[in-house]
C-alpha cells in the first residue's frame, strides 16, 4: 500500500491539495486509534504499516508548508 499511498500523496502534492492531505492524515490516524486499541489479535505489522503511512502523508504537508511570513493562498479562488 505505502507505493500507492505515495503516489496519491505525490499527487496531490503536484495540485497542491493540502485538503486532501489533511483528510488523508486524519483518516490514518484513525485507523491508527482503531488499530492501537484491538487487543484479540496482534495488529503490531499493520499498526507499523499505518505509521509509515502517516510519515509519508506529513512529508507530503511539509511539501506543500508555506514559507515563514509568507500569506496563504485564497481557496475561494
Amino acid at each position: 500500500m505505502s507505493r500507492a499511498l505515495q503516489s496519491i500523496v505525490a499527487g496531490y502534492v503536484k495540485v497542491k491539495n493540502r485538503r486532501a492531505l489533511e483528510g488523508l492524515l486524519a483518516h490514518r490516524r484513525g485507523m491508527l486509534a482503531q488499530l492501537q486499541a484491538v487487543t484479540a489479535i496482534n495488529a503490531s505489522a499493520s499498526v507499523q504499516t499505518v505509521g509509515d503511512e502517516i510519515s509519508i502523508i506529513e512529508a507530503g504537508l511539509e511539501e506543500l508548508k508555506l514559507p515563514p511570513g509568507s500569506l496563504p493562498e485564497n481557496e475561494w479562488g
